[in-house]
């Protein structure tokens, strides 16, 4: 079925030139990143987390990006959640930064490991009380009958954890994407659009790779 109406994009920009780009990829998407905040601050640190599980089943979903530096991309999960279960079986993943306002994605691809458990207390101590009791009360990809249950076991979360601080749960932390390759696109006119691909040569050198769009 066609859409209603037709639906154009502009994707007119300004051109991207390899001579512009960083050596290293996560020092670009830093730079990206903060153009990114400026550009649309509803959540620019959102993604597309694509897993599969061991027979090569995908499965997608939006989750928020933490922390980043140069080792890769960080977010957080349940370990009993679909995606934390995909990984297990299969430990790799990608991402998909649609930066959409500016007619730019970034696309991350690699192996994905658990950080370690000091750094998931460091991040689930700044979160809000609210979050921290959540990331208890729910069993993340688990069957629930209805909605009531959910909030019964926050109450419950709240009563036991009514004094002092909130701990860590065991069954909850972060995972790494450490990228072996990361893709800037940039749109622009005529659908001849800017793709500069970043290939891990070492630990400390990247190839970089203009794409046909």
């Amino acid at each position: 079925m066609k859409l209603p109406n037709p639906i154009r994009e502009d994707f007119s920009r300004e051109p991207v030139d390899m001579a512009t780009l960083a050596p290293k990829p996560m020092d670009q998407f830093e730079s990206w990143f903060i153009e990114a905040c400026a550009a649309d601050p509803d959540a620019p640190n959102a993604l597309s987390l694509a897993t599969a599980s061991a027979d090569g089943r995908p499965s997608v979903r939006t989750v928020l990006l933490k922390l980043y530096d140069e080792k890769g991309f960080v977010f957080f999960t349940n370990y009993a959640s679909r995606k934390a279960k995909d990984l297990t079986e299969n430990a790799f993943a990608a991402m998909l930064f649609p930066w959409t306002r500016q007619g730019r994605q970034v696309i991350a691809s690699g192996p994905v490991t658990r950080i370690p458990t000091a750094e998931s207390l460091k991040y689930f101590l700044s979160r809000s009380r609210g979050s921290q009791l959540g990331a208890w009360a729910s069993a993340q990809s688990s069957i629930i009958g209805t909605r009531s249950q959910l909030e019964s076991r926050l109450f419950e979360m709240k009563e036991k954890f009514s004094r002092g601080e909130v701990p860590l749960p065991s069954f909850w932390g972060g995972y790494r994407l450490e990228p072996e390759t990361v893709e800037f696109w940039q749109g622009q006119a005529d659908r001849l659009h800017d793709r500069f691909l970043y290939s891990r040569d070492t630990d400390s050198t990247w190839r970089i790779e203009r794409l046909a769009p």
